[in-house]
């Protein structure tokens, strides 16, 4: 089974060299001083249980490595518009995209039932290129919780002792090629599980992107230097629980909001939204924030808190000049 790892930052090196590790046969998409520290002295991922260091055949160019029945793509939502068509110059015709990404992602709507079954998310997909290029009937939905960093070039830290990844299909039907990806993982230590219900796996993870995305731009600071303070921990769980409301109306189950938000207290990892605006990268607003509150007003759920906290983090990234409405 040919892989493909498109974006070889955190997430996209942390995935490839877990890959490389179990002897898949493993590419990786990377530019820059990445890509040029991968091919001149490997692939090397840090861990807590020791050091793996690879050699994939890793290139700028996608369209020169030919077909793959597998791509991952970890890299962020504002950027996969404009690699749509390079992710399409992978794909044969049973090959499947896994897309590794924070917040909603722009195949949601897509075999997912009712009235809203098949609706179409500008925002992220604007002009439909993902949906023309790759196609909404091969993706495979990806949630990473894994804090990873790119410590230096072809280097990154992977600072969990505990690292997972859960799959599933937009159609939540099961598929022998994700139980293969899995088995690869978990050898490598990465645990991998898939689910019929990808959706509420989704939401689980952006509650406390939400939460934790929006203030950790606020206060550039991870959230146990945050959390800890009564004023700002009342308002996170009135967030947790307006989050876990729109969840709901989706006929989604995110599971116990406060658990995440325990989680988020704990945690000395800066969250990766706030590493972006500190980098000047552009900021998944648009996937983790705008698309959320967006869904929240078509049900109808009131969301107050989110819609203040998310503003003034929407306002932060415009002033910074990392992200620009679409919409107008």
């Amino acid at each position: 089974m040919k892989i493909c790892v498109y974006g070889a930052g955190a997430v996209g090196g942390h995935i490839a060299g877990r890959l490389a590790a179990a002897q898949a046969e493993v590419s990786l998409i990377a530019r820059g001083q990445q890509l040029a520290a991968i091919r001149q002295h490997g692939l090397r991922v840090e861990t807590r249980d020791g050091e793996l260091v690879s050699h994939p055949a890793a290139t700028d160019r996608p369209g020169d490595l030919g077909p793959q029945d597998i791509v991952i793509v970890a890299v962020k939502a504002p950027a996969l518009p404009a690699i749509a068509e390079h992710i399409g110059s992978l794909l044969h015709h049973d090959s499947l995209v896994l897309f590794v990404v924070n917040g909603i992602p722009w195949w949601y709507f897509h075999s997912h039932g009712g009235d809203l079954d098949g609706t179409h998310l500008e925002r992220l997909d604007p002009g439909r290129v993902l949906w023309d290029h790759v196609g909404p009937d091969r993706t495979v939905g990806a949630v990473a919780y894994t804090a990873c960093s790119v410590t230096g070039p072809g280097v990154i830290l992977a600072e969990n002792p505990r690292n997972r990844l859960v799959l599933g299909r937009p159609d939540g039907r099961p598929d022998g090629r994700l139980d293969t990806l899995a088995s690869l993982l978990n050898a490598s230590g990465l645990e991998v599980t898939v689910t019929p219900k990808i959706r509420d796996a989704i939401w689980a993870k952006l509650l406390m992107n939400l939460i934790g995305g929006s203030l950790a731009v606020l206060s550039a600071s991870p959230m146990k230097d945050v959390l800890d303070k009564p004023a700002v921990a009342g308002t996170a769980k009135a967030m947790a629980t307006e989050g876990a409301a729109i969840a709901h109306s989706l006929g989604c189950d995110p599971g116990d909001p406060y658990e995440g938000l325990g989680k988020l207290a704990k945690s000395s990892h800066l969250q990766s939204i706030a590493q972006d605006l500190r980098a000047g990268r552009a900021m998944e607003i648009d996937a983790m924030f705008r698309v959320p509150l967006d869904l929240a007003e078509r049900m109808q759920v009131p969301t107050p808190n989110l819609d203040l906290v998310i503003e003034l983090a929407t306002q932060r990234a415009r002033a910074a000049g990392q992200y620009q409405d679409t919409r107008g």
